[in-house]
């Protein structure tokens, strides 16, 4: 068989000359599959380093601006404006944390105003008007003064002024109401409170500090005008807890050492007495003798003296009578004289009077009880099992009694136990129960680890995903259509001429084949696929440009018109 071998040019694909064999569509195609790429390239590169800004606080002042803007550059957190500076925006991710670490700084603080409001009274303003605004400004000064207290996070205060009238004979008396915000953790001691209460009072005309009333944003009652019974009971209560705290961590401190961290627990119980007692004694010591008793004064009254005999007799006319006349007797002794009756008659009188004062011994005690002295305390302890591995298995064994009775010594002696007061302590040797801490099996993709990982690389996915849809679509065949060789019918030996399609069918070139099995013998005379086959190469002699175009249609996947 004679065959006809021709030389096939093989032409090198340029962009330029394949551009050109794309049709239109094909083409705008191609140009919006690039634009595309590398509008998601621009997407991805700019979502990567800039992120999303979202507003922090709005509406700010300029003094809360300033100190917030100073924070953000003190935590190293990016920030910027909007336009014209009303608001302050951050990275989204971190809105909430900067706002929570802002808050606890007291951030932002707002804006209070105090007698700077008077200066934009306008005209025609009424007596109400102007008094309100007074009442207005006063309350913002006095929130000023009290948060300048370092405990103080915010402050409000409320006045009532009543109006003033010269017609009544009692006037109302003004009264005042704080509400205030302490900062996490801090507290008002009853000094603090009382300087508040005396700043509010001295700042307003003819208020009384009983007039003013402090309350935390808890609605408790902070000052103590009529209510000081509560705060003593508060205190004392503080007191007791404070004395039970320490003696249950001397219980710890002393007994951990030896059975372990977690295998002891201590209370305490602490009986305290804060009752407050005088008592005032007077002790007289037995009357002393005259010679060691001590004189205090002594007065001595003594009289002698001659005095007239009072008459004596029967009253009347008869012992009235003067004397008779005297008649001697004859014989014998003469008769005594009357000197009982007789007047003129005199006697002597002495008199004498003492008086001693004698020091009486007196001691007047006056003792008084100190307040919250300790009456009783109760300790109750228990003590966990000792735990010891018997062929690799955890067993626990009770403490013997030797071992419970040191440590009850060990507890007495460290909280001071006093057998006269009535203390007890009881310490007990039992295993402790363990609670089992069963876990929750979370899907692993409800953890909330694995939605974080995917929620972050959700965005890049998608970006690629969409970059190889676009490259995939659009952009590929286009440049499988541009590689194509155009073939020319015009010049000789072309594939419109059949040189490349007689080459093919009638060139005796050894082709390279895949190794097969060993050659069967052929049956003689020509089989179907033969015949089909010589048809073919007859069609591509007769006409070329025919099978050149089929073929191009197949490898394009056109459907012939």
């Amino acid at each position: 068989m004679n065959t006809a071998v021709a030389e096939v040019p093989v032409a090198q694909p340029a962009w330029s000359s394949g551009l050109s064999r794309l049709s239109s569509g094909q083409q705008l195609r191609l140009a919006g599959g690039v634009v595309l790429v590398l509008a998601i390239i621009v997407a991805a590169w700019t979502w990567g380093r800039t992120a999303d800004y979202r507003v922090l606080f709005a509406n700010l002042t300029d003094k809360d601006g300033g100190a917030i803007i100073a924070q953000l550059a003190q935590m190293n957190v990016p920030y910027k404006y909007t336009e014209g500076g009303g608001a302050i925006m951050v990275p989204a991710d971190r809105v909430h944390d900067v706002r929570l670490r802002l808050a606890s700084q007291g951030l932002p603080k707002g804006a209070i105003g105090g007698f700077e409001q008077m200066e934009s009274n306008r005209f025609g303003m009424t007596q109400f008007q102007e008094r309100l605004s007074f009442q207005r400004g006063l309350e913002g000064e006095l929130q000023r003064s009290i948060q300048a207290l370092s405990s103080v996070q915010g402050a409000r205060v409320h006045l009532a002024l009543p109006n003033q009238n010269g017609f009544f004979r009692e006037q109302q008396k003004p009264s005042a109401s704080v509400l205030l915000s302490l900062h996490p953790g801090r507290t008002l001691d009853r000094a603090q409170i009382a300087g508040i209460v005396h700043l509010v009072a001295s700042s307003v005309p003819e208020m009384s500090p009983q007039a003013v009333s402090v309350v935390d944003d808890s609605g408790k009652l902070l000052s103590s005008t009529n209510n000081e019974n509560a705060i003593v009971d508060a205190e004392q209560l503080q007191y007791v807890q404070q004395i039970e705290q320490l003696y249950t961590r001397r219980i710890l401190d002393i007994l951990e050492p030896l059975v372990g961290r977690d295998n002891v627990k201590a209370q305490v119980t602490a009986d305290v007495d804060f009752s407050q007692t005088e008592q005032t004694s007077e002790t007289h010591k037995p009357n002393l003798g005259p010679d060691a008793a001590a004189v205090r004064s002594q007065q001595v009254v003594e009289t002698n003296g001659e005095s007239a005999t009072p008459p004596t007799g029967v009253p009347g006319a008869v012992s009235n009578q003067p004397p008779a006349p005297a008649a001697a007797p004859i014989n014998g002794q003469p008769a005594p004289l009357q000197a009982a009756g007789a007047a003129g008659a005199t006697s002597a009188q002495s008199r004498r009077e003492a008086v001693t004062n004698y020091e009486v011994d007196r001691t007047v005690r006056v003792v008084r009880g100190a307040t919250g002295s300790v009456r009783r305390l109760s300790a109750a302890v228990v003590v966990n099992h000792t735990t010891t591995e018997v062929r690799g298995k955890p067993t626990s064994a009770p403490l013997s009694a030797q071992q419970i009775e040191q440590m009850t010594a060990l507890v007495r002696e460290s909280i001071g136990f006093n057998n006269e007061r009535g203390d007890s302590v009881n310490l007990m040797n039992a295993p402790f129960v363990v609670d089992k801490v069963t876990l929750e099996n979370v899907p692993l993709w409800r953890q909330p680890q694995v939605v974080d990982t995917a929620r972050s690389f959700a965005w890049p996915l998608a970006m690629l995903g969409l970059a190889a849809l676009v490259v995939l679509g659009l952009i590929r065949p286009a440049i499988k259509a541009m590689s194509m060789t155009r073939i020319d019918p015009s010049k000789p030996g072309s594939a419109a001429a059949g040189g490349q399609l007689n080459a093919l069918v009638d060139g005796d070139a050894d082709l390279p084949q895949l190794a097969g099995p060993a050659r069967r013998k052929e049956p003689e005379g020509p089989t179907e696929d033969m015949l089909r086959l010589e048809d073919a190469r007859a069609l591509a002699k007769q006409n070329p440009v025919a099978v050149a175009n089929i073929v191009k249609q197949w490898v394009s996947g056109e459907v012939a018109a």
